[in-house]
Formats: structure tokens, C-alpha cells, sequence
């Protein structure tokens, strides 16, 4: 299923998107597609799966460390990719990737999208890459039928919003604070305020989805009550799979954290 599909199915059902990210090879890519099944059996409706990178500038510490486990454990993007298919065959979700542009650039953008789309990934996120210098990027993405997921931060103004908008597919994300990723146990109310900001120059165009700092139940409620398509929430499962003690132990304990946060999203009013 496409991401617009899921969005205007998950709206009829009047329900918000959970977008759960984990990092691919963390702790070890065989990892990977049961972590992903675990998510996707309790509630998560879109699986972002990250590409380590040596430098991820956008990233709080939960996620710098999960990026060096995925690299020690010897993941490539290519593993990545693969492992997106493998989800793929399994699960009928859509997948995202978020890397950094290096990394696209390395492999060069029309082998990047060759190989994303052979490996049936939905959609890609580049932190690193400004719309100012997305043409290439999107003319090529826009050819192998992939969505351009764009950010917008708390500091985004108007002006550049709109542009973002333009060339973003899929969802826009929504950045909801200033500083970097990683669970906060209190949600801004400032978060709730940029969303009802954005609404509506996104209403009837893209969806959107707020991500960083969001971990908790009482957070979903309050931003797809003020009028967010979904939420993404990373550091808190990668939290989960960095403590835990034994592989069961980390499946149960992302089951019914997975659970816990999509019943917040059925809640919308």
C-alpha cells in the first residue's frame, strides 16, 4: 500500500498515522525484519527504516549510537535496501528510508533509485538535503515513482514552507522543536502551536507528521487532536532495543509499547 493510501485510509477510519523508525542493521540486520514485523503486527501503520551513516548530523545521541552499532555489525545502504524487501514480501506497509545525502551521492542518484525501487521502498527522507538543491533529486525520484519526503522545521518561514510543500510527496515532516532527535517526556506546547501554524497551507495538499521528542501516549493524543495526519516516533524504540537484555525480551517490550501508542492515535475528536 501506497503512503497516500495509507493516509486517506487511516483518515476515513479517522485515525493518525503511527511512523515508527528504527535504524536497519541495529543491533544486527537478521534483527531487522523481526523487529519490523513486531512493530507492524501492534498498530504501526508506516515503517521508517534509517540507513547508517558516519556522521548524522540531525540525530540526538540514542540514534548516533544505534548508526555505530548498525555499522559495526557490518550494515551497508545495499543491506539496507535489501532489507526493506525483505520486509516488503512479508508485510504489506509502506517503507521509508531516511539517509543522508552522502550516502545517495556516493552510490549516485539514479543507481540509488534504481535499486529502491527494485527493493519496493515507498518514499525517502534527506535530513541534509535542502529544497534549494533537491532538482536532480526529485526530477529522479519523481521518475522511479518514489515520494520526496521534505522537512519543516520550527524556524521554517512561510515563503519556504510553501516550496517545501511543493516538492514534498508521501507526508511532510514536521520537525516539532529546535535541536536534534531523541524522546522528551514532556511534549512543547509550541509543537501544537507550529501544527495549527502549517495547517493550513498543507490542508488538501500532503499530509503531515511530527516527529522528534515524541515517546508518549499523551503526546500522539495532543498532536493529532490539533490536527496532524501521524506521528514519528525513533529514539524511544531504539531505546528499547539497545536495553534489552535478550532478543524476546526486546520484541515484547516493542509490542506493547507499539500498542500503547497507536490506540493514542484512534483517539482523534
Amino acid at each position: 500500500m501506497s503512503l497516500e493510501k495509507t493516509f486517506k485510509k487511516l483518515k476515513e477510519e479517522r485515525e493518525g498515522a503511527l511512523i515508527s523508525y528504527i535504524m536497519g542493521g541495529d543491533p544486527r540486520p537478521d534483527l531487522t525484519p523481526k523487529i519490523a514485523r513486531a512493530l507492524v503486527e501492534n498498530g504501526t501503520d508506516i515503517l521508517e527504516l534509517g540507513m547508517p551513516f558516519s556522521d548524522p548530523i540531525a540525530d540526538g545521541p540514542t540514534i548516533q549510537e544505534a548508526n555505530q552499532r548498525a555499522l559495526s555489525s557490518g550494515t551497508t545502504p545495499r543491506i539496507v535496501l535489501d532489507l526493506a524487501n525483505e520486509i516488503k514480501d512479508e508485510l504489506d506497509i509502506p517503507i521509508v528510508i531516511l539517509t543522508y545525502y552522502n550516502l545517495i551521492f556516493r552510490m549516485g542518484l539514479k543507481k540509488f533509485f534504481d535499486i529502491a525501487k527494485t527493493n519496493k521502498v515507498d518514499g525517502v527522507i534527506v535530513p541534509d538535503l535542502p529544497v534549494e538543491e533537491a532538482q536532480d533529486y526529485k526530477l529522479i525520484a519523481d521518475m522511479h515513482g518514489l515520494d520526496t519526503i521534505f522537512l519543516s522545521s520550527p524556524s521554517t518561514s512561510i515563503d519556504r514552507l510553501e516550496k517545501i510543500i511543493k516538492y514534498t510527496s508521501g507526508f511532510l515532516y514536521l520537525i516539532s522543536l529546535f535541536g536534534v532527535t531523541g524522546a522528551r517526556k514532556e511534549l512543547q506546547q509550541s509543537t501544537i502551536q507550529i501544527v495549527k501554524k502549517i495547517l493550513p497551507y498543507t490542508k488538501g495538499k500532503i499530509p503531515i507528521a511530527v516527529g522528534f521528542g515524541i515517546s508518549q501516549s499523551h503526546h500522539i493524543h495532543s498532536i493529532i487532536k490539533a490536527g496532524a495526519d501521524g506521528v514519528i516516533v525513533g529514539s524511544a524504540f531504539v531505546e528499547i532495543i539497545k536495553r534489552s537484555s535478550s532478543v524476546n525480551s526486546m520484541l515484547n517490550k516493542i509490542k506493547k509499547y507499539t500498542s500503547e501508542l497507536k490506540r493514542a492515535t484512534m483517539q482523534k475528536v
